[in-house]
Parts: C-alpha cells; structure tokens; sequence
C-alpha cells in the first residue's frame, strides 16, 4: 500500500503545472496536491538555460501564489523544463517535420536537461517564503538512423515533449546514458523537491 505525505492540517498544496508527467512523478512520492495552471509570460532574455528555467518556474507559481486568498496556509509548486543542445534550446516541435530535425541534431550526441522548480509558502499567520532551484541531467543519445528517426516521429509522442523526445516512452531504446536524476528529464526532479519542501509538509 502506498504510503501518502500527510501535509500539515488545512495546507493546500498546489502543483502550478497542466503537465501530466508532473501529476504522476508528484503521485508517485505519495503527495496530496490539487492542480491549477495560471498562463504567463514565458519570454526571457536572461542568458543561461538554468537562469531561463528557474525564472519560468517561478512565474508559472507566482501567478498562482498571488491569486488564493491570503488567509489559508498553502504551498504552490512551479516548474519549467528546458531541453539544451550546446546552450540551444531545443522546445516542443511544432509538427513532425520539426520533431525530425530536433532527433536529428540530438542523435548520437549527449544534451543537457534542466528543470527550474519555485516553491512559494504562506503558513496560516500570513507570513511567505520562496525557494526556487534547478537540477540539470546529462542525456547522451545512441546514434538514430533516418528511418529510426521517422519512425519515431510519427507515432506523435515527441510532438508535446520539449526536445522531440520523452524518455518514459519510446525512445528509452535510443537512450545510451543519463547522468544525473532520471526524474528530472522527465520533467520533475521530485527527490530534490521533497527535500527543499518537507519542512513545510511534515
């Protein structure tokens, strides 16, 4: 029987994501939480991937933090996903003939997954608090052949992945090695998540 995280009583705990991956990762670790999805701004100048993914992350909470009412004790959870090829980012393919060219560049070559996570708090006296972080996860790819890659891309399941690929599904055979947490590039590094939030769910 799976054992569930009692949050303390009365906390709210949000995940601020429409991301399925993220429900199932956050299920998985045995944590009670609803789901609300605020739409935001996800234009940045900021240079590096990981500064990219933490400010999404923490607009994506913000802008769920800022709307609940201000008396109720709640922890929201944001998260934002950037697949990196040399410092590219790579996002989600808008059609296969995208998704081909995106396999292609990543075949037979190692990329770097990040995950921006924003975790904003309000205890019950109102008082706030924010940690925001990021994990990164080496992704090295086995050679594709053009037929593999074609194969691949029109089955539709790289067509909502950032980087054409997810690697739960499918293309786990073309996966070589990871280095780094496995959940992150699934899109949720829940390990470290549960470390920076226990304070406030236990």
């Amino acid at each position: 029987m799976q054992q569930r995280i009692r949050a303390r009583d009365h906390m709210r705990i949000i995940l601020a994501s429409a991301s399925p991956r993220r429900r199932e990762l956050l299920k998985q670790i045995g944590l009670n939480f609803e789901v609300i999805v605020s739409s935001t701004d996800e234009e940045t100048s900021l240079p590096l991937v990981w500064e990219r993914a933490k400010e999404l992350s923490r607009r994506k909470a913000g802008a769920v933090f800022g709307a609940l009412p201000r008396d109720e004790e709640v922890l929201v959870m944001g998260a934002d996903t950037l697949v990196a090829l040399e410092e590219r980012i790579l996002g989600k393919p808008g059609d296969e003939k995208s998704a081909v060219e995106m396999l292609e560049q990543l075949s037979g070559r190692t990329h770097q997954v990040y995950t921006g996570v924003t975790l904003m708090h309000r205890d019950s006296s109102g008082r706030t608090a924010e940690k925001t972080f990021y994990e990164v996860t080496q992704v090295s790819f086995y050679p594709m052949s053009r037929q593999e890659i074609l194969a691949y891309a029109v089955t539709g399941d790289p067509l909502d992945k950032a980087g054409a690929y997810g690697i739960q599904g499918l293309c786990a055979r073309y996966i070589q090695r990871i280095e780094g947490d496995y959940n992150n590039v699934v899109g949720l590094p829940v390990g470290r998540l549960y470390q920076e939030a226990k304070e406030w769910l236990i």
